[in-house]
């Protein structure tokens, strides 16, 4: 049975672990702090390559930042990883078949062959953390556009310039549905002192202002769900990440389907979580090594 050495890497953690064609964990996932270089991480990477490479049958890599359509290198720049980053050679870490991916697209690829997508052709995949990313599958293919960047979700969601975005512009679709987005609406119901943590602390507790600042930030998800429906007219909307697992994902899903001008989708949590973007990335490997 094939076996790739699988990576997901992080601006805070790097995990990794062998993964099986059937995608079962052969061992345990190894976290390590992500290297404050980027000739930090290649040595790392060479490290660990070297150590394991004689029981794998490849190396997959799910990474922050848009990769070209060859899965060979990173197009674009990397915020949250040392300076140089983007420029690695990770093709020559082995003589074995090497495949680099988006960690988005990776999760949703997961979801897609394995996880709470399987059975669909058309599905999209929003991962709700720090930011927002994204993978959409159309007619059972990741949609990667001509070089490898589709899917970035920074549309304008306002016109006011009230958020800046981590990519530079004003009001991104990131900056109302991501964690970081509930802690800008904890403050402007619950006052400057307050986050995310306190709305679903505040939450948990009965607080109305903390359910005010739930509610604003969840009918900005909802619209979400309705523009991912009516651009992609998904059979199924999956969300990741740790906001995720606050969705109050029946009412979601019945308000968004009201409002599409598409068919019905289903709306749905994800099935894996912090390994989605390591069991990805392998799965791609395998079906290239097929």
């Amino acid at each position: 049975m094939k076996k790739v050495l699988a990576f997901d890497i992080g601006g805070t953690k790097i995990a990794y672990a062998i993964i099986d064609e059937n995608g079962n964990f052969v061992n345990d996932v190894v976290k390590v702090t992500t290297p404050k270089t980027a000739e930090g991480i290649y040595d790392f990477f060479k490290t660990v390559v070297k150590g394991l490479e004689a029981e794998v049958d490849g190396v997959s890599i799910a990474t922050a930042g848009a990769v070209n359509n060859e899965n060979t290198k990173i197009i674009s720049h990397v915020g949250n990883l040392p300076e140089g980053y983007n420029q690695l050679d990770f093709m020559a870490l082995t003589d074995k078949p090497v495949l680099l991916e988006n960690d988005a697209n990776s999760a949703a690829w997961a979801e897609y062959k394995s996880g709470a997508a399987k059975g669909s052709k058309h599905a999209v995949v929003l991962t709700l953390g720090t930011g927002v990313g994204s993978g959409i599958i159309v007619d059972g293919k990741l949609l990667k556009g001509k070089s490898g960047a589709a899917g970035e979700m920074h549309v304008r969601f306002d016109d006011r310039h009230n958020r800046k975005c981590t990519c530079g512009l004003w009001d991104c679709l990131e900056t109302y549905v991501s964690g970081t987005a509930l802690t800008a609406d904890a403050k402007l119901y619950m006052g400057q002192d307050m986050t995310s943590y306190d709305v679903i602390r505040g939450l948990k507790n009965g607080d109305e202002k903390a359910k005010e600042a739930f509610d604003h930030w969840q009918s900005h998800l909802e619209n979400t769900l309705v523009l991912m429906g009516n651009i992609f007219d998904p059979e199924i909307i999956v969300l990741s990440g740790s906001m995720a697992q606050f969705v109050e994902y029946d009412k979601l899903n019945r308000q968004a389907n009201d409002d599409i001008l598409t068919q019905p989708f289903t709306l749905k949590q994800a099935k894996f979580e912090n390994n989605a973007g390591m069991l990805g990335a392998a799965l791609l490997l395998f079906d290239r090594l097929k």
